[in-house]
């Protein structure tokens, strides 16, 4: 069956320039985006029940602009003053310099690694003796608090904030050949938002390997999984199936 409609479980792109939107026009279809999840922040009196104090720690390990977001949010209900002296290790430059929003750039130290929790590890190592905060999720993969232990790094985790189902109730009635998540998240809130679904003839598409188990896991078929040797993103994976489909259908 030839992919004309595909619903991707994320917010739609801003501005004008997405691989999505280049994929749309160039083999007309009809791609739409909504989040399958949100995330909801824990309000102080929740907090409080971590026995987490904000201020025994010197350092906070940060691994998204959410994370940074969070962590300012329970600082200011909790009246805890961020330090100066108080040290950034951000997991991007990306989210490093996301922290502009809340303190004096230059004026602090800031350090980032490229993009996954082990490019950080290394300059962890040289701050030993600080007490490192983690603030996250309360579905935190097991490889980053794993990676802080192997490393002998001292941390505490503060779960600041949830992800949840978002309400999917408008969508019941509409159809898509294709269906594009990238969180076992995603495929939670399908289920929960429509615990009878059914996917007949629906292509469910994952990107990474949690997200594609979790899909096998629920007792789904697993379409198309990204990333691949000959398409690294998931908008390449894509665009080599819908190709493969008219091939078969002319």
């Amino acid at each position: 069956m030839a992919i004309k409609t595909i619903l991707v479980s994320q917010p739609k792109p801003e501005g004008d320039k997405s691989p999505y939107f280049d994929l749309a026009e160039k083999y007309d279809l009809k791609i739409e985006f909504r989040s399958f999840i949100h995330v909801e922040g824990i309000g102080a009196q929740e907090f409080r029940t971590q026995k987490v104090d904000l201020n025994e720690h010197t350092a906070v390990i940060l691994t998204s602009k959410t994370a940074v977001d969070h962590y300012f949010r329970i600082a200011k209900e909790m009246r805890f003053e961020v330090p100066d002296s108080m040290k950034y290790f951000c997991i991007s430059e990306a989210v490093a310099y996301y922290l502009q929003k809340y303190v004096a750039y230059r004026k602090r130290k800031i350090f980032f690694g490229k993009q996954t929790i082990v490019d950080l590890v290394d300059l962890l190592k040289k701050h030993k003796k600080d007490e490192f905060l983690l603030p996250c999720t309360n579905i935190l993969r097991d490889k980053i608090p794993s990676t802080l232990s192997s490393n002998g790094i001292n941390f505490t985790k503060a779960v600041l904030y949830r992800t949840v189902a978002s309400d999917l109730s408008d969508l019941e009635n509409v159809y898509f050949d294709m269906l594009v998540f990238y969180s076992p998240g995603g495929i939670e809130s399908l289920l929960k938002n429509y615990p009878d679904f059914k996917q007949n003839s629906t292509v469910i598409a994952a990107f990474g390997p949690t997200t594609a188990s979790a899909i096998i896991k629920n007792n789904l078929k697993l379409g198309l999984h990204a990333p691949q040797p000959n398409a690294p993103s998931m908008t390449g994976a894509i665009e080599n199936y819908v190709k493969e489909q008219l091939k078969v259908n002319s």
